[in-house]
Protein backbone atom coordinates (compact mmCIF):
# COMPACT_ATOMS: atom_id res chain seq x y z
CA UNK A 1 0.00 0.00 0.00
CA UNK A 2 1.51 3.72 -0.53
CA UNK A 3 1.74 6.17 0.88
CA UNK A 4 -1.88 8.30 -0.12
CA UNK A 5 -3.51 5.03 0.16
CA UNK A 6 -2.52 4.59 3.36
CA UNK A 7 -3.10 8.44 4.14
CA UNK A 8 -6.70 8.04 2.23
CA UNK A 9 -8.01 4.74 4.25
CA UNK A 10 -6.71 6.74 7.47
CA UNK A 11 -8.34 9.62 6.78
CA UNK A 12 -11.69 7.76 6.20
CA UNK A 13 -11.36 5.82 9.32
CA UNK A 14 -10.42 8.93 11.47
CA UNK A 15 -13.20 11.21 9.79
CA UNK A 16 -16.35 7.87 10.62
CA UNK A 17 -15.16 7.66 14.10
CA UNK A 18 -15.50 11.42 14.09
CA UNK A 19 -19.12 11.13 12.22
CA UNK A 20 -20.50 8.27 14.77
CA UNK A 21 -18.86 10.54 17.90
CA UNK A 22 -20.86 13.22 16.59
CA UNK A 23 -24.01 11.53 15.59
CA UNK A 24 -23.86 10.17 19.23
CA UNK A 25 -23.59 13.30 21.02
CA UNK A 26 -26.28 14.80 18.81
CA UNK A 27 -28.60 12.04 19.72
CA UNK A 28 -27.98 12.40 23.03
CA UNK A 29 -27.81 16.67 22.91
CA UNK A 30 -31.75 16.00 20.98
CA UNK A 31 -32.88 13.54 23.84
CA UNK A 32 -32.08 15.94 26.53
CA UNK A 33 -33.32 19.13 25.26
CA UNK A 34 -36.65 17.02 23.87
CA UNK A 35 -37.00 14.93 26.33
CA UNK A 36 -34.78 15.74 29.21
CA UNK A 37 -37.59 14.51 31.92
CA UNK A 38 -37.07 11.15 31.01
CA UNK A 39 -33.35 11.49 30.68
CA UNK A 40 -32.78 13.29 33.93
CA UNK A 41 -35.19 10.17 36.00
CA UNK A 42 -31.80 8.06 34.92
CA UNK A 43 -29.96 10.32 37.18
CA UNK A 44 -32.92 9.85 40.28
CA UNK A 45 -33.81 12.90 42.31
CA UNK A 46 -32.17 16.16 41.52
CA UNK A 47 -32.51 19.90 42.03
CA UNK A 48 -34.55 22.26 39.53
CA UNK A 49 -30.95 24.29 38.66
CA UNK A 50 -29.27 21.06 38.05
CA UNK A 51 -31.84 20.30 35.59
CA UNK A 52 -32.16 23.38 33.67
CA UNK A 53 -28.08 22.70 33.76
CA UNK A 54 -28.87 19.48 31.94
CA UNK A 55 -31.01 21.19 29.05
CA UNK A 56 -28.79 23.64 28.37
CA UNK A 57 -25.89 21.24 28.46
CA UNK A 58 -28.47 18.92 25.56
CA UNK A 59 -28.20 22.04 23.15
CA UNK A 60 -24.70 22.68 23.32
CA UNK A 61 -24.01 18.75 22.70
CA UNK A 62 -26.71 19.30 19.59
CA UNK A 63 -24.54 22.28 18.14
CA UNK A 64 -21.19 20.56 18.88
CA UNK A 65 -22.60 17.08 17.69
CA UNK A 66 -23.98 18.62 14.53
CA UNK A 67 -20.68 20.24 13.41
CA UNK A 68 -18.78 16.95 13.71
CA UNK A 69 -21.23 15.30 11.63
CA UNK A 70 -20.92 17.67 8.88
CA UNK A 71 -16.88 17.59 9.31
CA UNK A 72 -16.66 13.60 9.58
CA UNK A 73 -19.08 13.43 6.71
CA UNK A 74 -17.50 16.05 4.67
CA UNK A 75 -13.39 14.41 5.74
CA UNK A 76 -14.86 10.60 4.84
CA UNK A 77 -16.82 11.23 1.48
CA UNK A 78 -13.77 13.94 0.65
CA UNK A 79 -11.68 11.13 0.78
CA UNK A 80 -13.49 7.88 -0.42
CA UNK A 81 -14.92 9.51 -3.72
CA UNK A 82 -11.31 11.45 -4.03
CA UNK A 83 -13.80 14.85 -3.86
CA UNK A 84 -11.30 17.73 -4.67
CA UNK A 85 -14.27 20.09 -3.59
CA UNK A 86 -15.43 18.23 -0.41
CA UNK A 87 -11.65 18.19 0.85
CA UNK A 88 -11.56 22.04 0.21
CA UNK A 89 -14.78 22.54 2.13
CA UNK A 90 -13.36 20.09 4.88
CA UNK A 91 -10.26 22.29 4.92
CA UNK A 92 -11.74 25.27 5.26
CA UNK A 93 -13.81 24.72 8.12
CA UNK A 94 -10.81 23.08 9.93
CA UNK A 95 -9.17 26.52 9.30
CA UNK A 96 -12.01 28.42 9.98
CA UNK A 97 -11.92 27.06 13.21
CA UNK A 98 -8.69 26.71 14.39
CA UNK A 99 -8.07 30.51 13.47
CA UNK A 100 -11.26 31.15 16.15
CA UNK A 101 -9.27 29.34 18.23
CA UNK A 102 -6.80 31.06 18.12
CA UNK A 103 -8.10 34.34 18.18
CA UNK A 104 -10.24 34.00 21.08
CA UNK A 105 -7.06 31.98 23.04
CA UNK A 106 -5.69 35.33 22.29
CA UNK A 107 -8.10 37.59 23.56
CA UNK A 108 -9.13 35.76 26.47
CA UNK A 109 -5.40 35.51 27.89
CA UNK A 110 -3.41 38.38 26.80
CA UNK A 111 -6.08 40.91 26.18
CA UNK A 112 -8.29 39.88 29.25
CA UNK A 113 -9.28 43.69 29.52
CA UNK A 114 -10.10 43.54 26.26
CA UNK A 115 -12.62 40.81 26.46
CA UNK A 116 -13.93 42.00 29.86
CA UNK A 117 -14.43 45.42 27.93
CA UNK A 118 -16.73 42.99 25.15
CA UNK A 119 -18.96 41.16 27.39
CA UNK A 120 -19.71 43.58 30.34
CA UNK A 121 -22.07 45.76 28.01
CA UNK A 122 -23.33 42.36 26.79
CA UNK A 123 -24.00 40.83 30.08
CA UNK A 124 -24.66 44.04 32.04
CA UNK A 125 -27.91 45.14 30.88
CA UNK A 126 -28.95 41.03 31.34
CA UNK A 127 -28.32 41.47 35.32
CA UNK A 128 -29.75 45.05 35.78
CA UNK A 129 -33.00 44.01 33.50
CA UNK A 130 -33.38 40.48 33.93
CA UNK A 131 -31.70 39.10 36.93
CA UNK A 132 -35.19 38.47 39.37
CA UNK A 133 -37.66 39.40 36.72
CA UNK A 134 -37.16 35.89 34.43
CA UNK A 135 -36.54 32.46 36.24
CA UNK A 136 -33.83 31.15 33.94
CA UNK A 137 -31.87 34.13 33.81
CA UNK A 138 -31.94 34.10 37.75
CA UNK A 139 -30.88 30.62 37.60
CA UNK A 140 -28.27 30.83 35.36
CA UNK A 141 -26.48 33.43 37.34
CA UNK A 142 -27.23 32.42 41.06
CA UNK A 143 -25.34 28.94 39.98
CA UNK A 144 -22.55 31.00 38.59
CA UNK A 145 -22.64 33.00 41.65
CA UNK A 146 -22.96 30.07 43.84
CA UNK A 147 -20.21 27.89 41.71
CA UNK A 148 -17.31 30.75 41.72
CA UNK A 149 -18.20 32.23 44.88
CA UNK A 150 -18.55 35.79 43.34
CA UNK A 151 -20.78 38.20 42.59
CA UNK A 152 -22.31 40.11 39.42
CA UNK A 153 -19.95 40.50 36.45
CA UNK A 154 -17.89 43.20 37.81
CA UNK A 155 -19.14 43.09 41.21
CA UNK A 156 -22.25 44.04 43.52
CA UNK A 157 -22.14 47.50 41.63
CA UNK A 158 -23.80 45.77 38.72
CA UNK A 159 -26.66 45.42 40.22
CA UNK A 160 -27.45 48.93 41.71
CA UNK A 161 -30.32 50.19 40.15
CA UNK A 162 -31.22 46.45 38.69
CA UNK A 163 -34.58 45.39 38.84
CA UNK A 164 -33.87 43.12 41.66
CA UNK A 165 -32.65 45.93 43.80
CA UNK A 166 -35.60 47.85 43.30
CA UNK A 167 -37.93 45.17 44.06
CA UNK A 168 -36.35 43.38 47.00
CA UNK A 169 -34.33 46.82 48.28
CA UNK A 170 -31.15 44.48 49.12
CA UNK A 171 -28.48 42.75 46.83
CA UNK A 172 -28.10 38.80 46.37
CA UNK A 173 -26.97 37.30 49.23
CA UNK A 174 -23.68 35.76 47.26
CA UNK A 175 -22.64 39.43 47.24
CA UNK A 176 -21.84 39.84 50.86
CA UNK A 177 -19.88 37.50 53.46
CA UNK A 178 -22.47 34.72 55.55
CA UNK A 179 -21.25 36.11 58.69
CA UNK A 180 -21.75 39.76 57.61
CA UNK A 181 -25.56 40.77 57.51
CA UNK A 182 -28.86 38.83 57.35
CA UNK A 183 -29.51 41.50 55.01
CA UNK A 184 -27.44 42.20 51.83
CA UNK A 185 -27.43 45.91 51.81
CA UNK A 186 -25.13 48.41 49.81
CA UNK A 187 -22.73 49.03 52.72
CA UNK A 188 -22.63 45.15 53.83
CA UNK A 189 -21.80 44.30 50.18
CA UNK A 190 -19.47 47.01 49.83
CA UNK A 191 -17.65 45.48 52.69
CA UNK A 192 -17.90 42.07 51.58
CA UNK A 193 -16.40 43.21 48.86
CA UNK A 194 -17.20 39.55 46.90
CA UNK A 195 -15.34 39.69 43.04
CA UNK A 196 -16.82 39.96 40.15
CA UNK A 197 -17.85 36.55 38.31
CA UNK A 198 -15.18 37.65 35.51
CA UNK A 199 -12.07 37.60 37.45
CA UNK A 200 -13.15 34.76 39.30
CA UNK A 201 -13.06 33.02 36.06
CA UNK A 202 -10.02 34.12 35.27
CA UNK A 203 -8.08 33.00 38.44
CA UNK A 204 -9.93 29.68 37.74
CA UNK A 205 -8.64 29.55 33.87
CA UNK A 206 -4.91 30.38 35.27
CA UNK A 207 -5.16 27.80 38.49
CA UNK A 208 -5.80 25.57 35.61
CA UNK A 209 -3.54 26.67 32.91
CA UNK A 210 -1.22 23.86 32.25
CA UNK A 211 -4.44 21.48 31.76
CA UNK A 212 -6.27 24.09 29.66
CA UNK A 213 -2.87 24.70 27.94
CA UNK A 214 -2.48 20.63 27.11
CA UNK A 215 -5.97 20.01 26.27
CA UNK A 216 -6.00 23.01 23.99
CA UNK A 217 -2.33 21.96 22.23
CA UNK A 218 -3.72 18.49 21.85
CA UNK A 219 -6.42 19.76 19.70
CA UNK A 220 -5.40 22.77 18.00
CA UNK A 221 -2.71 19.61 16.80
CA UNK A 222 -5.47 17.26 15.72
CA UNK A 223 -6.61 20.43 13.64
CA UNK A 224 -3.55 21.14 11.90
CA UNK A 225 -3.18 17.20 11.35
CA UNK A 226 -6.38 17.13 9.71
CA UNK A 227 -5.61 20.25 7.61
CA UNK A 228 -1.96 18.93 6.40
CA UNK A 229 -3.87 15.41 5.30
CA UNK A 230 -6.77 16.90 3.41
CA UNK A 231 -4.96 19.42 1.49
CA UNK A 232 -1.67 16.07 0.62
CA UNK A 233 -4.61 14.18 -0.42
CA UNK A 234 -6.18 17.81 -2.39
CA UNK A 235 -2.29 17.74 -4.57
CA UNK A 236 -2.49 14.76 -4.95
CA UNK A 237 -5.79 14.82 -7.13
CA UNK A 238 -4.38 17.58 -8.59
CA UNK A 239 -1.52 15.81 -9.96
CA UNK A 240 -2.67 12.53 -10.44
CA UNK A 241 -5.92 15.52 -12.66
CA UNK A 242 -2.46 16.55 -14.66
CA UNK A 243 -1.13 12.91 -15.51
CA UNK A 244 -4.75 12.01 -17.08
Amino acid sequence: MGCYSFIKVMMILFNTLIFLGGGTLLGIGIWVAVDSKSFLNIFGSISADAAVQFVNVGYFLIAIGSLLVILGFLGCCGAQKESKCLLLIFFSIILIIFIAEIAGAVVALVYSNLAESILQPLLAPVLKNDYGRKDDVTRSWNMTMHDFKCCGFTGYSDFDGSYYLNQTRMYPSYCCNSNTSAVCSQAAAKTANVEGCFTSLLALIKQNAAIVGGVAAGICALELAAMVVSMYLYCQLDKGNSIH
